[in-house]
């Protein structure tokens, strides 16, 4: 599930028209404002928020959608909410001591809409705010300085808030912002390759890649010669008689190879770097993003796999010639690699585009 994007537009100055119709143009989910006029122009597609922190309230609050408010100085969402039944209240607080994380735990749990500030770096408060309010129904809105700090905040506890409110330093940030809150990561259709040939193909650098996910037994990645054809390589989760798992690891092939990374990219195996993210992908073809922690190229035989697809289109392989090195077929079935042969099928992908230093992009492109 996609997280909330907010952007808080209070003092903003020149380039706060340039920010709004960015942000409208990424349908970003929320402007939040302390001047009502700035939500009159608003399309219904964005989410009016109201924040009048410092100032007291107006009678009426006019184009807002939801009012946010600080009980420090201002009605109770409660109170507000008897007086103007039009009108979405939720509630600020700034966690700076434990009293206040306490506040921060009853809101959560309470409230429709809590908009929280910590004063502190640390996420030990925020997490504790998310175990609090693990089961109740309201949404949880975390203030961001930046970018780099929402992806942080979507992932605590994995489960993250519901969404960050940033306030944009320059053009560009509502883009950055949506592009963070997108945390979904699209399903993939797999499909059955038969293998045509196997063949051992001498010496040559392969990657494993070491990850800092535990990857589950039904899941790997995907790794081909062709950008527009990969195979599903198992992670090292199953056991194996000389050696202990390494849940993390995918042996994934030579570095030459593709996989798949952030925004519908591929990389080489030999580009990623600890910190590069790829996508782990499972038998039913759901994906999730996982940060590399190291890529180990060493010298091994090599085994060269060659597949075609029910549609005809072929496919290529080439990973470590060794009988620990695995890759996955229909329902899950792991596979050692030395020991398949022409008419085994295994699981892989086809992308519908060529590849152009990463990007996916329609051209001619043969690969062979």
């Amino acid at each position: 599930m996609n997280k909330l994007a907010w952007l808080d537009i209070r003092g903003l100055g020149p380039i706060k028209d340039a920010i709004v119709e960015e942000a409208v143009h990424q349908r970003i989910d929320a402007i939040v404002t302390d001047d009502l006029a700035d939500l009159d122009a608003l399309p219904p597609t964005v989410k009016r928020v109201f924040f009048p922190r410092g100032q007291s309230l107006p009678a009426d609050f006019g184009p807002a959608d939801l009012v946010i408010v600080d009980p420090t100085e201002h009605p109770t969402p409660a109170e507000l909410a008897t007086r103007h039944t039009g009108t979405e209240f939720g509630r600020f607080v700034e966690v700076v001591d434990a009293p206040t994380l306490e506040d921060a735990c009853t809101a959560a749990r309470g409230e429709r809409w809590t908009l929280l500030k910590f004063r502190d770096p640390t996420k030990i408060p925020l997490e504790i705010v998310l175990a609090a309010a693990h089961a109740a129904e309201g949404s949880l809105i975390t203030e961001v300085a930046d970018v780099e700090e929402a992806g942080i905040v979507f992932g605590v506890l994995e489960h993250g808030s519901d969404g960050v409110m940033l306030a944009p330093g320059s053009v560009g940030a509502p883009t950055a912002l949506k592009q963070a809150a997108e945390t979904t990561s699209p399903d993939l259709d797999l499909v059955h390759l038969e293998v045509t040939a196997v063949t051992h193909v001498g010496m040559g650098e392969r990657a494993c890649v070491d990850t800092c996910t535990h990857f589950r037994e039904d899941e790997g990645m995907l790794v081909g010669s062709y950008s527009k054809g990969m195979v599903l390589c198992v992670s090292e989760t199953h056991p194996l008689p000389y050696m202990p798992t390494r849940p993390f690891r995918v042996n994934a092939g030579a570095i030459h190879s593709y996989t798949l990374s952030e925004n519908g990219r591929t990389n080489y195996l030999s580009e990623l770097r600890s910190g590069s993210r790829v996508q782990a992908v499972d038998v039913k073809g759901q994906t999730r993003m996982v940060a590399v922690g190291r890529v180990k190229i060493e010298t091994r035989p090599l085994l060269s796999v060659d597949a075609v697809a029910p549609t005809g289109e072929t496919v290529n392989l080439i990973l470590q010639d060794d009988w620990h090195v695995r890759v996955l077929g229909p329902g899950g079935a792991v596979l050692n690699s030395t020991e398949l042969k022409p008419g085994d099928v295994v699981l892989g992908y086809l992308p519908d585009k060529e590849r152009h230093v990463g990007y996916p992009i329609h051209e001619y492109c043969l690969e062979q």
